[in-house]
């Protein structure tokens, strides 16, 4: 079940430059940055309310974040919705033809467990489940 918007994924080409923007914006400071390997990206978190913001650089031309402002430029990369159970969202999604990205979660950024959902199952929207690892 989905509980909430847990974040807005924003892809930006500079970290540094993108959060200093955000800090002015939102005047609140990053309380979080993070190398996330495994998707060759660099993050960082901003908390607005209820709601987070995560701005994400790639670290290598050919990760996935790099692609996507090639071809699209910065801006809204995704949507996060957090979730009790990841593992049976998944399934549930999957029994009514969504199309996952990944067949098992994996560890992503800021403590949680994701998985995506392929954007030409939603309207062409990216969007990621998140569970906190506990």
């Amino acid at each position: 079940m989905f509980k909430n918007l847990e974040h807005i994924g924003i892809a930006v080409k500079d970290l540094e430059v993108s959060k200093s923007l955000f800090e002015k914006l939102l005047q609140v400071k990053s309380y979080k940055t993070e190398t996330v390997e495994s998707e060759q990206v660099s993050t960082a978190f901003f908390q607005s309310g209820e709601t987070k913001v995560e701005l994400v650089a790639a670290l290598a031309e050919n990760s996935a974040i790099a692609k996507y402002i090639e071809k699209k430029g910065e801006g809204i990369h995704h949507l996060a919705f957090a979730v009790e159970d990841i593992r049976s969202e998944m399934a549930r999604l999957k029994s009514e033809g969504f199309v996952l990205l990944q067949e098992e979660p994996k560890k992503g950024a800021d403590n949680k467990l994701v998985c995506f959902i392929h954007p030409k199952s939603t309207n062409s929207v990216l969007i990621e489940l998140c569970q906190e690892i506990e």
